[in-house]
């Protein structure tokens, strides 16, 4: 919001919250009743199509949204480094605004507008008038109302809101107040109505137009430059027609400069384009790939998940993963269509990344789900996949690659140990944090407990969980005798008689695992702890009882470009596995953390709280 908010500041739905879309649905239901009901000399396609092309026009910005956010975690010619934080995703929520916004005045046009019914699809007299009051009139206005945005009387009550986005993303270019949206529909509207009013206007040039507003003010917003160089080499010209996402970047890191809409030239005309364009449109094209210093693998969870990581919707990346009713009927059949994508076309992409202590991070992620990984035909491909990601960040010369959710796993890799064995000349360090998870767990514990009950599969941090509890004469009580005889038999002389069996549920400290029941769960008394030593939580069925995180860390403020949510974990909360494979890196540890083998649980434990990272608060 602007430092000093004007009046029309708020959007008149705002009030609506996620049902804001309902203001379309009169509009948009009597378009296509209309369409479906009358015949076809009467149907005005025209009029049919206004909804279409709203939805088309989001799905054109979230395109664009989506291939900023990878280009930009990948590196390649990124203009400001500086990331996003979670405060600029929320402030920039409701771009689709002004498609509501738009999408009411192009209904009330065509009942209105003597030339709004029965458009032809195309008039070449139209599109060319469009053209020319756009190179003249528009961007002539938008510059010097811009220019006047600038003065602190209205930047502080409209445009600083705007502003307040040093790093832009494509979607950056519509979060403005109501007040100014008006503005530059006036604007926008000058080529719309002259065609309305001369009658030469046509479905293909109201498109079209609208269209070219979104793509270049998308692309102005993009934070890395796609422009080739010799498009402006062959054709000089071009330099005054159409700006680059580095011309306008500039306007927001200097403020004063660049006041342009698409069309440099009046910033050239009047003295305003910045010195500095030249040079960092060249540094910009020639930035390489990012070479990170730790990678984190991970790999999509559910169906659905595709949605929620931050290339995906940002409204959703920005908060704990909650699968989501309306994407599974809705969306179902994109859904199915990355299914398959994935399916055939599988290759690893780069998600996120960070910086931390100068430490360079970015996430990668394996196109595969949960399904997929309990899958013993499917071992082969992911195994496939994972060895080619270490390869890859080995040749990049990452120092540290993390393993995450499932691709580290018994069954699977022997906990990342078979890529050592494969690749023997590995000089990238291979870390499935187990010592940090058992470490968070065992921290988790509240003081003064005597005593856990232990339920779920047994892994690699279940066993030395359980050794580190009976050694620090914690009573430890599997309620099947499978598992006990499984711990009893691997760590009987370590335990000191501190593991029990019994089918007395009663103990208020839960240690559980994959594949815990609803029905074990309704055993536990009330006010019962449960605290997740797996890679993904139980689903919460008790009320009266308090759940803890899958291990997990708060990560320090100096944290860098945070700005979503790493799957169910709230707001700048890692997963252990994930910091583990940062403190190896920090700290500079030459040695793998896979297999069998443990790093030693203390000494990762004190260098995590040196670093910053802080346990979450046990809801207990």
């Amino acid at each position: 919001m602007a430092s000093k908010p004007g009046i029309l500041t708020e959007w008149p739905w705002t009030p609506l919250g996620n049902l804001k879309y309902l203001v379309l649905a009169p509009w948009a239901i009597h378009a296509t009743y209309s369409f479906l009901t009358k015949d076809g000399k009467e149907r005005d396609v025209s009029h049919f199509l206004i909804f279409p092309f709203l939805l088309l026009r989001m799905l054109h910005n979230q395109l664009w949204i989506s291939l900023s956010r990878h280009w930009t975690a990948k590196g390649n010619n990124r203009i400001v480094d500086k990331g996003i934080e979670f405060e600029q995703v929320d402030r920039e929520r409701n771009w689709d605004d002004q498609i509501i916004f738009n999408g009411i005045i192009f209904y009330v046009g065509y009942f209105t507008l003597p030339g709004g019914k029965n458009m032809p699809l195309w008039r070449a007299d139209g599109v060319v008038i469009t053209m020319l009051l756009h190179m003249g009139p528009v961007e002539f206005l938008y510059y010097w109302l811009h220019r006047a945005l600038h003065h602190h009387y209205l930047y502080s009550r409209y445009h600083s809101h705007h502003h307040s986005s040093i790093v832009t993303e494509p979607i950056t270019s519509v979060i403005h107040p109501f007040a100014e949206h008006i503005a530059y529909f006036l604007l926008f509207a000058i080529p719309l109505l002259t065609l309305n009013f001369t009658r030469t206007g046509s479905i293909v040039a109201f498109v079209g137009y609208i269209s070219y507003i979104d793509f270049m003010n998308n692309m102005g917003h993009c934070n890395f430059e796609l422009v080739p160089k010799w498009l402006f080499s062959i054709f000089p010209f071009l330099k005054y027609l159409m700006y680059t996402p580095s011309f306008h970047s500039l306007h927001h890191t200097q403020f004063r400069t660049n006041y342009s809409l698409f069309m440099p030239f009046y910033d050239y005309m009047y003295g305003t384009a910045d010195k500095s364009t030249d040079m960092l449109f060249e540094k910009s094209l020639t930035r390489p790939e990012e070479s990170p210093d730790v990678v984190h693998l991970t790999h999509l969870t559910t169906p659905d998940s595709i949605y929620h990581i931050r290339l995906g919707f940002a409204s959703l990346a920005s908060k704990p993963y909650i699968s989501k009713w309306y994407l599974r009927v809705i969306l179902w059949p994109l859904t199915s269509a990355y299914m398959m994508l994935f399916w055939i076309c599988s290759r690893t992409f780069v998600l996120e990344r960070n910086q931390f202590n100068n430490l360079k991070s970015q996430t990668w992620v394996i196109p595969k789900y949960r399904i997929q990984y309990l899958l013993k035909w499917q071992n082969e491909p992911v195994n496939k996949l994972i060895e080619e990601a270490i390869l890859d960040a080995e040749e990049r010369g990452v120092k540290v690659l993390s393993l995450g959710l499932l691709n580290q796993g018994e069954d699977l890799n022997v906990y990342g140990e078979l890529y050592i064995r494969r690749n023997p000349k590995l000089k990238m360090k291979v870390v499935d944090g187990s010592s940090l998870a058992i470490a968070v767990l065992l921290n988790s514990i509240p003081k003064g407990t005597t005593q856990v009950l232990f339920k779920g599969k047994l892994s690699k941090v279940a066993y030395f969980t359980v050794l580190a509890l009976c050694q620090k004469g914690i009573q430890v009580t599997c309620s099947l005798e499978e598992e006990y005889e499984k711990i009893n038999m691997k760590l009987n002389t370590k335990l000191g008689g501190k593991l029990a069996l019994s089918k007395n549920y009663a103990h208020k400290i839960w240690l559980i695992g994959d594949g815990l029941s609803k029905e074990e769960q309704m055993k536990a008394p009330k006010g019962t702890l449960f605290i997740p030593f797996s890679h993904f939580p139980p689903k919460k069925i008790r009320k009266d009882c308090y759940y803890q995180t899958t291990p997990a860390m708060m990560s320090p403020k100096s944290f860098e470009n945070i700005d979503s949510c790493e799957n169910w974990l709230p707001r700048r909360v890692m997963s252990a596995w994930r910091v583990a494979g940062i403190l190896h890196a920090l700290e500079g540890w030459n040695v793998h953390e896979c297999g069998h083998t443990m790093f030693n649980i203390e000494k990762i434990w004190e260098a995590s709280l040196q670093y910053g990272f802080r346990p979450l608060m046990t809801p207990y």
